[in-house]
């Protein structure tokens, strides 16, 4: 749910966001994400194609334990998506800088 969510946000906003910042790339890596645990969740029979599609939801017992897990394992997973993308776009800041030093000392 969290990896979702915040897909679904960048999604939304990726045309307000400036070029420099390459949110598209954040929001494939979201939705890259969000596709792979969609699968997982299916795999290991988390989630079924029949109501109520969550297993923990048959055993009301089982929900804080999967509210718990998203907030903690769903989160965690969401900001370390979000430093790799912050730290693509460190390193493609620096390598377009050193590409325009270099263009403008052979122009000189």
């Amino acid at each position: 749910m969290a990896p979702a969510t915040a897909a679904i946000i960048t999604t939304g906003i990726r045309k307000k966001i400036p070029q420099k910042y390459h949110v598209e790339w954040l929001s494939a890596m979201l939705w890259g994400g969000v596709v792979m645990l969609a699968v997982d969740h299916f795999m290991s029979g988390e989630i079924v194609p029949y109501p109520p599609f969550l297993t923990a939801m048959n055993n009301p017992a089982d929900i804080p334990a999967m509210l718990g897990e998203i907030a903690t394992t769903g989160t965690a997973m969401t900001l370390a998506v979000f430093a790799a993308w912050g730290i693509m776009v460190l390193i493609a800041d620096k390598a377009e800088k050193l590409r325009q030093k270099k263009f403008v000392s052979l122009k000189a």
